[in-house]
């Protein structure tokens, strides 16, 4: 599966701190329509997320402290640990995505392609290897993962 990270600006006001920002097509490869974020998270062993989305795009950043993101796109599964307000992951739609091992404190932001919309989520993760095959078939696309 092929990672695509996203590196924010940083401006570096030396002893002021730094700065980083994002702009619509630019740094973020869609038009934002949504931002939200985790924190105060207390149970630090829990997992959060086990859900995909039919066509919502979201990066992922990790604003402070760290977490783990596993991402799974029905035929592969990756791992990426996240610990810098400046770099953040593409989510694409039709990938499964947990966040998991969270540092205390993490504070985590998520900027998506489009209003919530229950409609869009997949949480059942047979359903969401189903729902691949079928698009993954539909394409042409042979050795795609069966269900557990």
């Amino acid at each position: 599966m092929e990672i695509e990270y996203i590196n924010l600006p940083i401006i570096d006001f030396e002893e002021k701190g730094k700065l980083s920002f994002m702009e619509t097509g630019k740094d973020i490869p869609f038009e934002i329509k949504r931002i939200y974020y985790i924190y105060d998270i207390e149970e630090l062993n829990i997992k959060r997320g086990y859900h995909a989305h039919k066509t919502l795009k979201q990066v992922i950043f990790c604003l402070n402290g760290n977490f783990t993101l596993e991402l799974d796109n029905g035929l592969e599964k990756e791992e990426i640990f996240l610990d810098k307000p400046n770099k953040g992951v593409l989510i694409d739609s039709n990938i499964w995505h947990n966040m998991k091992n969270f540092s205390k404190n993490v504070v985590i932001m998520v900027v998506a392609s489009d209003y919530y919309d229950e409609n869009d989520y997949i949480r059942n993760y047979n359903e969401f290897i189903e729902y691949i095959n079928k698009k993954n078939n539909a394409r042409g696309i042979v050795g795609v993962k069966t269900l557990d």
